[in-house]
């Protein structure tokens, strides 16, 4: 289920490319969230217990009303390749604040898996880093801290009702803040015709609703960092979509980076994790030593 998240955040590019009004970044991010979280919380009607209204508010800061910004942020003041491999070092984020907010060790395995799939991610989408902008530097660190914060956070506080719950209560933190900042940064809403209605439409149900409810129940079940290992779907499938829909590049770097992206995401799961336990105890296991029978005495 956690595999659905990235698969779906993975279209994101393509459907901001071709159906989202151009230059409007914080007015979508805004218009994603708002309105689904708002539609979400009339169908569940279920508001934060008491003492969960400031968890609540802050794990909306931290996954929707500070990530997005700081996310477009990056985008738009770095080169697109240098900002998706800077958001792909997120596993490593997660791992370590797993390790100091719930004491979960990622082991050596966890790292490599993680340093596996950050290189495959910067084949498939690293350019030259010319005009890199230190203002966009600190936007890419600043996502990737308050994202890995909030994804460790959802699991250290275990969510007292279903997970559409938990996502509408973000979404409406989040898309509250965003509001007032889309419109004192970019002005009045753009018109929308219906294919940004569409756009709107799809990463408002399946982008955002879907994706983080799908995520955050993997979030509960499985240990953060494996979680985190497995947004590396996401460039591997805005690549792929973009090979197919839009005809760019895919050269033998590009299947290099997929496969490594890929091998991260597997070898980083809690199953190959044992394996490789059960193998190192083998190799550790002496072998027992043949017995050598004397011939019976006349």
């Amino acid at each position: 289920m956690a595999a659905v998240a990235p698969l779906a955040w993975g279209t994101t590019y393509l459907t901001t490319e071709a159906l989202l009004p151009p230059d409007r970044p914080l007015f979508s991010a805004a218009l994603r969230a708002l309105p689904a979280g708002l539609l979400l919380l009339a169908l569940r009607r279920e508001l934060p217990p008491p003492g969960w209204w400031g968890r609540a508010a802050v794990l909306g800061l931290c996954n929707i009303g500070l990530f997005f910004p700081l996310l477009f942020l990056a985008a738009y003041r770095l080169p697109g390749g240098l900002a998706a491999t800077l958001q792909a070092s997120s596993p490593l984020a997660v791992m370590a604040l797993a390790w100091l907010l719930l004491g979960e060790r990622a082991g050596r395995v966890g790292v490599g898996a993680a340093l596996l799939g950050l290189s495959g991610v910067g084949l498939l989408v690293l350019r030259s880093p010319e005009g890199v902008d230190p203002v966009g530097l600190l936007g890419a660190a600043g996502s990737v801290a308050v994202s890995g914060l909030g994804f460790v956070l959802v699991k250290r506080w275990t969510p007292p009702v279903g997970m559409l719950s938990l996502v509408s209560w973000q979404l409406v933190v989040g898309g509250v803040v965003l509001v007032p900042v889309a419109l004192a940064v970019e002005g009045a809403p753009p018109a929308l015709d219906a294919s940004a209605v569409a756009g709107y439409v799809w990463l408002g149900g399946v982008g955002t609703v879907l994706a983080y409810a799908c995520w955050f129940h993997g979030l509960t079940r499985m240990p953060a960092g494996a979680v985190a290992l497995v947004g590396l779907l996401n460039p591997v499938v805005g690549t792929v979509l973009g090979v197919l829909v839009v005809g760019e590049v895919f050269g033998s770097a590009q299947a290099l980076g997929t496969a490594l992206a890929l091998g991260g995401v597997v070898a980083g799961q809690p199953v190959a994790a044992s394996a490789v336990r059960r193998l190192r105890a083998r190799r550790a296991t002496p072998a027992p030593r043949a017995v050598e029978l004397s011939p019976p005495s006349p």
